[in-house]
Parts: structure tokens; C-alpha cells; sequence
């Protein structure tokens, strides 16, 4: 299997999906991009962003060959957990975070299941 070949000399990036506060507090620790097309690395979802907008976001991130990881809140992914469940490459990889509003709940997180499932822990 061949290895995803990184195209920025800079480096890759972080993608984030989540709610404003967690969005505000990554781009202060200085994760966000934006790049010559307009096109940012985050997305912030509130209560009229629908489901289909975080698809789109979603899918466009894991088609970016300059995105390493892209940070989900868990609430978040909820709402597209069977788009997240078919992504299966190495790069990018999705991790599911917490938000302000919504503790971390371990049983939702697809890639801890993953990982439970491969180990034997199920």
C-alpha cells in the first residue's frame, strides 16, 4: 500500500468541525489556514448549520492531500456517523473531540471501537 506523499514543505494541517468555541480556541493556538482558493481548514457548526453542510466540509477535508487530521467535536459527528464509519484511510486520520457543551462519551467514538474491535476488547 503506498504511503500518502505529503505536497506542502510546510508541512500538513489540522481540520477541525465544531462548535465556536472549540473553533476560536484552535485558531488562538494558531491551527487555522487559510489558503490562495478562500478555502479554510474549519468549519463552525452551530444550530442552523445542517447535516449536509458538515458532509460537505467533511468530505472535502479527507479529499485535501495537505490534511493530516481532522478534529471532530463528537457532537458533531454524530450527525454524519455513517460518513465517518466508511472513511477508512490512515491519512487523514478523524479523531472525535469534546465540546463545552457535550462531555466525551467513548461509546460513540468510532475509531475507539475501531481500535476495541481490532484488539479483541469487544
Amino acid at each position: 500500500m503506498a504511503q500518502p506523499s505529503v505536497v506542502s514543505q510546510d508541512g500538513m494541517l489540522l481540520a477541525v468541525l465544531a462548535d465556536e468555541d472549540t473553533i476560536t480556541g484552535f485558531l488562538l493556538a494558531g491551527v487555522g489556514n487559510v489558503d490562495l482558493r478562500k478555502k479554510k481548514n474549519y468549519l463552525v457548526v452551530d444550530s442552523k448549520t445542517s447535516p449536509r453542510a458538515i458532509e460537505a466540509a467533511f468530505k472535502e477535508f479527507t479529499s485535501r492531500d495537505d490534511i493530516a487530521v481532522i478534529l471532530i467535536s463528537q457532537q458533531v459527528a454524530g450527525q454524519i456517523r455513517h460518513i465517518i464509519e466508511a472513511h477508512n484511510k490512515p491519512i487523514p486520520a478523524v479523531l472525535e473531540i469534546p465540546s463545552k457543551d457535550c462531555p466525551y462519551d467513548p461509546s460513540q467514538d468510532s475509531l475507539l471501537t475501531r481500535v476495541k474491535h481490532i484488539a479483541g476488547f469487544n
